[in-house]
């Protein structure tokens, strides 16, 4: 990919960097693209709560039916609802307008294909040639061949909650739960699917405005839930980002519950129901030493995919494995669904947790998470690898991994945005491994500013 898709989506501050114009010509674009091959396709398009939503989708909108395209507008949704919804309507390709956890005035565009993946390298590359280059696409449509928006149910959310219902075989009935949407785009929906099942729920992050999304509330910010949990005695709480495709937790203690312990939590019910081939789990170098050993001692056999949710579904897809995700909170069943989900994670959290006969604290202190301790390194832009080839690099951190042992590890990674090499260091001693960071940061950047 180009500079325009980054992590499989075009995203930056609304009607600045991403802009209506922007959005037409990225319409128009993946609309001429796409009618190479299809005649007349049809895109589903969601959105999040943002106030910026509205003039992006119509934007794109416009740009998909200049080349002939037609539309389907769903409203509000989550993420992991269009990339469902996309082959319950039997359309082409699924957008969703969302900048995920991002601060409301960010915007992004991202893009499924019909079976709800998200689209191929190729597609995005071929569309970012067209509009990098400013490639003349002969797309001057008129009369009867212009696309239009569709007639459509209003029974998009329904059908989305319906099939989030039909994936969990727990009793909920009565059980006391907190559920924080981020003022975003499962506002509505998560409420519905709780309060189905018969869950006693109360709701936070749940009044949108259009410019509170993501503010002080959602995974990037689960000190709601906590509290929340802790005053209000429930089993346990869940925090969703503004698309709802990422989901972090909290047991009755209020205790964080991160990705890496809700992977532990739902891998060992899928070994235990035959839902996990291989008993494969795929996951990124950011999975904590506490998640490798709970991994090593269960059995499971652990694949390590790039940084970021559309790599370890690459990974899951190449090897078979129907279960990965990221200590982000970024999870994937693949036996479920095409991409991470919130809501459905949440479904079958509580389904492994109750099926135990646990709490939820008994459940998350059976895995053991490392401090973890990170350091930036300011280094000069063009040197951001340069540490990979370094032989003074190299031997310090040999030195640091032969000290800690399998108690810990170090993990190097220059920032994809910034002159910096973020340095991870993880081990049981809080005070030895800020240490130890802090005289490698200071090395890098001794060799490298």
């Amino acid at each position: 990919m180009g500079s325009l898709f980054g992590n499989g989506d075009v995203r930056g501050i609304a009607n600045t960097e991403l802009t209506p114009d922007l959005a037409f010509k990225l319409g128009k674009a993946t609309g001429y693209v796409l009618g190479k091959t299809k005649e007349k396709p049809v895109f589903l398009i969601g959105k999040d709560t943002r106030l910026s939503g509205d003039m992006l989708e119509d934007a794109l909108a416009a740009g998909f039916m200049s080349t002939g395209a037609n539309v389907i507008k769903v409203g509000v949704l989550p993420t992991p609802a269009i990339a469902y919804l996309v082959r319950d309507y039997g359309a082409d390709a699924g957008v969703i307008v969302s900048a995920s956890h991002n601060s409301y005035e960010y915007n992004g565009i991202k893009f499924y294909n019909s079976e709800g993946f998200k689209m191929d390298d190729s597609f995005e590359d071929e569309v970012e040639t067209i509009l990098l280059r400013n490639i003349h696409m002969d797309s001057h449509l008129s009369g009867e061949s212009i696309g239009k928006c569709l007639e459509v149910d209003d029974e998009a959310e329904d059908k989305y909650a319906k099939y989030l219902e039909e994936t969990i075989d727990a009793d909920l009935r009565g059980l006391k739960l907190v559920i924080d949407c981020a003022n975003g785009s499962a506002y509505k929906v998560a409420e519905k699917v709780f309060t189905d099942l018969g869950a006693d729920v109360t709701m936070i992050g749940n009044q949108p405005d259009g410019l509170n999304i993501n503010a002080h509330c959602g995974s990037t910010h689960p000190e709601l839930i906590q509290k929340q949990v802790v005053e209000s005695g429930a089993f346990m709480g869940f925090a969703y980002d503004g698309d709802a495709d990422r989901l972090i937790a909290c047991d009755e203690k209020g205790n964080i519950i991160d990705g890496d312990k809700l992977m532990c939590i739902c891998a060992r019910m899928l070994k235990e129901r035959e839902e996990l081939p291989e008993n494969k789990v795929i996951t990124t170098p950011m999975s904590n030493t506490g998640f490798h050993k709970f991994m090593k001692n269960e059995g499971f056999t652990v694949g390590m995919a790039e940084v970021g949710d559309r790599y370890v579904l690459d990974m899951m897809l190449e090897t078979g494995a129907a279960f990965g995700g990221e200590q982000s909170g970024h999870i994937i069943f693949l036996n479920h669904a095409t991409t991470g989900d919130g809501i459905l994670s949440s479904l079958l959290v509580l389904q492994a947790i109750l099926h135990a006969g646990k709490t939820a604290s008994q459940a998350s202190e059976e895995i053991e998470i490392y401090p973890q301790v990170l350091k930036n390194a300011r280094v000069r832009i063009e040197n951001k690898n340069k540490y990979v080839k370094d032989e003074e690099i190299r031997k310090a951190v040999d030195e640091i991994d032969e000290q800690l042992g399998e108690d810990g590890r170090v993990l190097l990674r220059p920032s994809s945005t910034e002159p910096l090499v973020r340095v991870m260091i993880e081990g049981q001693d809080i005070e030895d491994i800020t240490a130890k960071a802090q005289k490698l940061a200071r090395l890098i950047t001794k060799r490298f500013s």
